[in-house]
């Protein structure tokens, strides 16, 4: 499903990733950990296209990082779904008209936004607030608008750069509920964190960053201090 081979990224005189390899299957889950500056978001944008290697190649789907034509890019992050540590919800727009802004930039028929926005809104809890406006609603409410937000498109993967890092931890605790629900549906998760009492209490599988390199261990297996 996506696959690096031999990855190198550079930013300015610092190289962030050194060849790395890494394979990522249908519905794995995969925590993100390193110190600041490891390359996390780094290693993120790089499956969504926002970045491209210096070296080496990706594959997303069947989209190669060495072929991919600039048109081609929107078509990938049709399929990969990310979202963020601020939410990035559209503040003059409602629950409802914020997840089916998602349809809407995409080209999609009226009828699809209007059985897919509730479908999306129904599965993380927040159906009954489609009409709210995004200042309404508490932090881990707005997280769950930008899931739905990622999930009307139906991506086979799901990028979460820090998605707890702004919540308190019962609201951390639900959006953690709430992704490895997606995870057992069959949609890949990956989710750069530094919240490591969710590591603990929610284990998967880790991959570790450091100095350029990247290191897998299994659930429980990464020593966090």
């Amino acid at each position: 499903m996506i696959e690096f081979y031999n990855v190198s990224v550079n930013l300015g005189r610092r190289q962030v990733l050194n060849s790395i390899s890494l394979e990522i299957k249908k519905g794995d889950f995969y925590y993100l950990i390193g110190k600041t500056g490891a390359g996390k978001t780094t290693l993120l944008r790089l499956i969504y296209m926002d970045l491209m290697p210096d070296s080496g190649n990706l594959v997303v789907d069947r989209f190669n990082s060495a072929r991919i034509r600039r048109h081609q890019i929107p078509l990938l992050r049709r399929k990969v779904g990310v979202i963020f540590q601020d939410f990035k919800l559209l503040p003059d727009r409602t629950v409802f008209e914020n997840v089916a802004f998602a349809l809407q930039v995409i080209g999609a028929r009226s009828y699809d936004i209007k059985n897919k926005v509730p479908a999306a809104l129904t599965r993380v809890g927040l159906y009954h607030k489609r009409y709210r406006m995004p200042h309404h609603l508490s932090g881990g409410e707005q997280q769950r608008v930008a899931i739905a937000r990622t999930l009307v498109s139906e991506p086979f993967i799901l990028l979460a750069d820090e998605p707890t890092g702004n919540l308190d931890p019962d609201a951390a605790g639900d959006i953690m509920g709430l992704l490895e629900n997606i995870n057992r549906s069959g949609t890949a998760v990956m989710m750069a964190t530094h919240n490591y009492d969710i590591i603990r209490q929610k284990p998967h599988r880790t991959i570790i960053l450091d100095r350029g390199k990247v290191r897998i261990v299994g659930p429980g297996e990464v020593s966090l201090g």
